[in-house]
Parts: C-alpha cells; sequence; structure tokens
C-alpha cells in the first residue's frame, strides 16, 4: 500500500472523472486512473475504486474539481446524477481537508502553473507579473474564469461569462446575429463560441448564402474545412476564430488581464495549427483606442494533457 504523504485530486466532467495523487508541495499528478461516471452511482464509490486500483491507502487531502456551482453543501452535477454533501464526503472518508472547487477555478489556477511546454503562444505579449489572469474554453459551452494576485495570494474568480452578449463587430456577424435571433431568446457569446457555435455558424452562413445543407456535428465540419478544404467549412472556422478573439479580447479588457489570456477547452487544441494562423490574435488586439494595450497582452493555449488535475494540485496549496 502507498503510505507516503499524498492527496488526492480529482477532475470531473460529465462524463469522465479523472483521479490522481500528489505528494505535498508537488503539482505533478501521479498514478492518474479516467473513470467514466455512468460506471459509478455517487462520487465515493468512484474514489472507493479509484484509491483500490492504485493500491493506495486514503489521503486526508482531497481537491476536487468538479464541472457545476460549489458554493453551496449540496453539490448536484449538471450533466449527469452525481449528488453529495461536501461534508458527508468529508466525514465518509475522515478527511483533514476537502477542497471543491469549480472545474473552471481549477483552470485559473493551472493558468498561472503551467510551464513553457505546456501552452503555445498565439501573437507576441509578456505576461506582468502579479497581474490577473483570464481563461475562457469553448467546449460543449464557452468556460470562463480568472485569477486574481494581490499580497501573495492567488484567488479564483469563477463567472458565467460565457453567457454574456454576442457583440458582432462586421457587417457578416451582424447578419449571423440577426440569424441566431430569429433561433433564440438571447444570442451570447457561447452561442457563437463553443461546438454548437461552429454549427450555428455553418447554417447562418449557408442561409445567408442561400446554400444547403445538412445537419452535422461540429467535428464533422471541422472535418471538411481541415481535410476537405470546403470554402463554407473554412469559412465557418476563420469566423469561429475571429468571435473568439473578440470576447478574449473583451474579458481581457474586463479583468485587466496583464498576466495574460489562456484558451482551453476541447476544440482549439484539436486545431491548434489552423487556430495560429487564423484571424484570432487580430481580434483580440482590435480595440480600437486600446489596441496598443491589448497588443502587450500574451494569448496562449492550454496543451497541457491534464490542466485541471494540475489546477486542483495547485489550489491544495493555495
Amino acid at each position: 500500500m502507498l503510505n507516503s504523504p499524498f492527496a488526492l485530486i480529482a477532475d470531473i466532467g460529465g462524463t469522465n472523472a479523472r483521479f490522481a495523487l500528489i505528494r505535498e508541495g508537488s503539482l505533478d499528478p501521479r498514478f492518474i486512473v479516467n473513470l467514466s461516471v455512468d460506471d459509478y452511482v455517487s462520487i465515493d464509490l468512484a474514489i472507493d475504486a479509484y484509491l483500490t486500483q492504485v493500491d493506495a491507502v486514503t489521503p486526508t487531502k482531497f481537491c476536487i474539481a468538479i464541472a457545476c456551482p460549489t458554493h453551496n453543501d449540496s453539490i448536484k452535477m449538471t450533466n449527469n446524477g452525481w449528488a453529495f454533501s461536501k461534508e458527508a464526503l468529508r466525514q465518509r472518508f475522515n478527511l483533514e481537508r476537502l477542497d471543491v472547487i469549480n472545474d473552471y477555478a481549477a483552470m485559473a489556477f493551472a493558468a498561472a502553473n503551467l510551464t513553457e511546454d505546456q501552452v503555445v503562444q498565439v501573437g507576441q505579449g509578456e505576461p506582468l507579473d502579479n497581474f490577473p489572469i483570464a481563461v475562457l474554453g469553448a467546449g460543449t459551452g464557452l468556460g470562463v474564469s480568472g485569477l486574481v494576485r494581490a499580497k501573495g495570494l492567488s484567488m479564483p474568480v469563477v463567472s458565467e461569462g460565457g453567457h454574456v452578449d454576442f457583440a458582432p463587430t462586421t457587417e457578416q456577424e451582424i447578419e449571423i446575429l440577426r440569424w441566431l435571433m430569429r433561433h433564440y431568446d438571447h444570442v451570447s457569446a457561447e452561442r457563437l463560441v463553443s461546438g454548437m457555435g461552429i454549427q450555428n455558424i455553418y447554417h447562418a452562413l449557408a442561409d445567408l448564402r442561400d446554400e444547403k445543407v445538412e445537419a452535422i456535428s461540429p467535428a464533422a465540419i471541422s472535418q471538411l474545412a481541415l481535410v476537405s478544404s470546403d470554402r463554407l467549412a473554412l469559412d465557418t472556422l476563420e469566423q469561429f476564430c475571429q468571435i473568439y478573439g473578440s470576447v478574449a479580447g473583451n474579458l481581457a479588457l474586463s479583468y485587466g488581464a496583464q498576466g495574460g489570456v489562456f484558451v482551453t477547452g476541447g476544440i482549439v487544441p484539436r486545431m491548434l495549427d489552423y487556430f495560429q494562423t487564423s484571424g484570432f490574435r487580430e481580434r483580440f488586439t482590435a480595440k480600437g483606442r486600446f489596441s496598443d494595450y491589448m497588443s502587450t497582452i500574451p494569448t496562449y493555449v492550454m496543451v497541457a494533457e491534464q490542466p485541471g488535475l494540475i489546477g486542483a494540485a495547485a489550489a491544495l496549496q493555495s
């Protein structure tokens, strides 16, 4: 049995629950295991299964990053059936410390602790020490968070910034907005910067061009663009990247994120080469009188394999 001073960390989404152990003071997850949420009726049974699988005694400290609100004692997953009480879980495992944090709080902690080989910079800019960091990630939806530094402390700021109003900046985007307003009561940034956003842009552009297209997945649209060089699909990805840049720039202005802006989520790392040459960075800096200010803020794509676990490890040390 492992009896070193380990802590347990977890990154739990709607489908997968990733568990690992870390030594005190370390940000290097070890004994990483990915479990299917559907295979377990509760989080405590999943934790038991993990500890058995890696032959570990139960640590006295846990940090669980989870994709749902975490400010109350009662936790209920948005996209699966897991629900638990933080206090009951603490007692169940006789824990000295239990931190349950939002998954994008973990991403914010990770952003401040990634190494050079775990990020890819897009464009120019240099981070300023002790200034806020901003994080956003397009996947199923659009996650947004930040990290504020003050007096030697780092505090995550978790928000619902993905649901701010979409602000078009070109004639084509105004037409896309009009198209979306016929389908949604509220057109948020997430309606364009996400997997469904790629689909929305694809169908909006097709309608605006009087082209007939079938309903296809975001991955299929990307495949059409990057493999088949389909014009509509390529224009869709370019528009997606440009809007992503505008939204990221708005976030940087809102947070004063001169410590850097970090892009994560499931979409961009899979199209990284294209993203680097897209209009993302140009639109990020295109803020009129503040364009010079924006040009000094670096933008990065997280390419670390397990940023959520790294963030959970960092949260334990905060």
